[in-house]
């Protein structure tokens, strides 16, 4: 899954494709790249971020997704906004993306289950204005587990059918890195909610850490495309789905690579 975040204030890219025509021009080179499904978003979630009003949001998104869906490739539309994804979906979008898992708006799930459109449901613990929340956990594996369970759950009383829905456990959201890193070391353990499992570690700041070490600054964001591959073979190998990713074409090698060596065992 390539990234294109039509905003300008992205923690990784942020303004490089705010423009429609320059965002088009990218996903194409994504899918280019390797890239399977591009997923298109109008609206920052880092830490601290403001939300953009529903008519802006609006005013990026639509374009990008028609104009990309009109041209064949699988587009997926990031967002917390029912009326978003009821626009892209009739764009042309195949797949919505939502952070909060439907949380954030209430009708979100009533719009996806409409559509018959497959629906992301990332685990959430509210908004990050103001920095990182509820970010307390006494077994973050656990814990992400069964609130991602009692979410999927009530994506299916919603309406919304299994085989439609995915699930993502959220890295860096309302999480410290050694809660992401953890996560990372038990994905297998995230296949006992019995959905296929998104990982989006893309130039996360958890892999600034990593990189930096105790005593120095984190690379910028541009910098942990390297650090992302790695955990893009790390998740294929445990069975993930699908990794999202800035950066296709060292994401796409360490995958093919991370696949040749288990076929052979």
């Amino acid at each position: 899954m390539g990234v294109v975040n039509v905003t300008p204030d992205s923690f990784s890219d942020g303004g490089r494709w705010f423009d429609t025509t320059v965002a088009v021009k990218h996903g194409l080179a994504l899918v280019a790249e390797g890239a399977d499904l591009v997923d298109v978003g109008g609206e920052s979630t880092r830490p601290g971020a403001t939300r953009v009003d529903e008519a802006e949001e609006l005013r990026r998104v639509i374009p990008v997704v028609r104009v990309l869906a009109s041209e064949g490739v699988v587009v997926s539309v990031d967002t917390m906004r029912a009326s978003v994804a009821e626009q892209a979906l009739a764009a042309g979008a195949a797949l919505v993306n939502d952070v909060s898992g439907g949380l954030a708006d209430p009708a979100m799930i009533p719009v996806v289950a409409a559509a018959g459109a497959p629906f992301v449901v990332m685990h959430w613990r509210g908004f990050l204005q103001g920095g990182n929340v509820k970010g307390r956990y006494e077994d973050v594996v656990a814990e992400v587990v069964d609130e991602l369970h009692a979410r999927v759950q009530a994506v299916l009383e919603g309406g919304i059918a299994p085989d439609r829905i995915v699930v993502d456990p959220g890295l860096g959201f309302s999480k410290e890195a050694d809660h992401d890193l953890t996560l990372l070391a038990h994905l297998d353990r995230l296949h006992v909610l019995g959905h296929p499992l998104l990982v989006a570690a893309s130039r996360k700041r958890f892999l600034g850490r990593v990189l930096a070490g105790p005593q120095e600054a984190p690379p910028p964001a541009r910098e942990r495309d390297a650090a992302t591959a790695a955990v893009s073979a790390l998740a294929a190998h445990a069975g993930a789905w699908a990794v999202r990713v800035h950066e296709v074409h060292a994401t796409a090698d360490a995958v093919r690579v991370a696949r040749a060596v288990e076929g052979a065992r």
